[in-house]
């Protein structure tokens, strides 16, 4: 992938950082314009990584984008950073980052298992020798941040568990050592993360199936992305989707969305559809999901879907699906093990 652009969550908390270092937002503007950044969150690729080399020039700061790295919370990256408090382990965390990640977590990663082990790759293919370094520094260091927080440190600390990075050796070495419980090799072949068979399993101290599920969901809605040809009504399942267990109705997505409920129903039925259809397309969506990956009882499965009644819940899925939820769960758990 040869697009990253920065995250807004780090470019608010980098203009903080720059502001603690004396320089102000107007200075670091009038030096990105100096570099050909007009509009510094449309910046990508090249322009994204002359950002990140504009603020640790002004700043005079080697250790930036370190500290960058470390300050912004899991949580800053909305629900993909969810998703990731709920996944299972280590294993599920990563796939939920190739899959989900691109949407917010540049640059794209990649992935190497063996027997020994697993291998988290970072794909740089632009900038300079020095901008690759600085976006190392920035994306491993919130990658440790945000893996300390999921798991402790036990993965960093589990034998075996190294960072390779490309370039050589830095002055600013104690910012590594801060930064990183793992060793750190240098001048290595490629910029990755090795993490042996046995850290795999390591659990995610929030895990929640059922949590996941929703996040996940929201995830699917962000990769589609809001600029489809059916726009509003993927802002309408997005918004559905984030209120699972406490579904909105049609008036207060409207409001959401800040038009009115009747130019809301007449957008949906432009784009051939209904707020009760949208509504029961999620209600099916997560039903299914928590059929097939929870032990939730048909009851609970009922409730979390916002239905007064389990009977009333049966009686939908049947006419979604042309089967009952056991049946559904039945067939899908033979399935699974055949």
């Amino acid at each position: 992938m040869s697009n990253y652009p920065v995250h807004p969550a780090f470019f608010l908390q980098l203009t903080c950082l720059l502001k603690e270092a004396g320089v102000s937002e107007q200075q670091f503007f009038d030096e990105l314009d100096s570099r050909g950044i007009t509009d510094p969150l449309k910046a990508e690729g090249i322009g994204a990584m002359t950002l990140l080399e504009a603020a640790v020039d002004l700043s005079k700061d080697p250790c930036l984008l370190i500290r960058l790295g470390q300050q912004l919370g899991i949580t800053a990256f909305g629900s993909f950073g969810f998703a990731l408090m709920s996944c299972a382990n280590v294993r599920e965390s990563i796939q939920l980052l190739l899959r989900y990640g691109q949407a917010v977590f540049r640059p794209g990663w990649d992935v190497h298992e063996n027997e020994r082990g697993l291998t988290l790759r970072a794909n740089l293919s632009v900038g300079s020798a020095r901008q690759q370094q600085l976006l190392c520094e920035l994306i491993f260091s919130n990658l440790a941040s945000i893996g300390r927080s999921l798991y402790g440190s036990r993965v960093e600390r589990a034998e075996g568990v190294e960072i390779c990075l490309q370039y050589s050796r830095p002055a600013h070495l104690t910012c590594y050592k801060q930064a990183f419980h793992a060793p750190v090799k240098f001048d290595a072949e490629r910029n990755e993360v090795l993490l042996p068979t046995q850290v795999l399993d390591v659990p995610v101290r929030t895990a929640s199936r059922t949590e996941h599920i929703v996040f996940q969901q929201q995830c699917e809605e962000v990769l589609r992305g809001l600029d489809a040809v059916d726009k509003t009504t993927a802002a309408v399942r997005q918004l559905l989707i984030q209120s699972a267990g406490g579904f909105l109705d049609i008036s207060e997505v409207a409001e959401r969305l800040h038009i009115s409920e009747r130019t809301l129903r007449r957008r949906l039925e432009s784009e051939s559809t209904t707020f009760r259809a949208v509504l029961d397309e999620i209600r099916d969506l997560l039903a299914k999901d928590y059929l097939i990956k929870t032990e939730l009882t048909i009851s609970d499965i009922a409730y979390l879907l916002d239905y007064a009644e389990t009977v009333s819940f049966r009686r939908a899925f049947v006419r979604w699906n042309s089967m009952t939820p056991s049946t559904y769960r039945k067939m899908h758990m033979s399935s699974a093990t055949a």
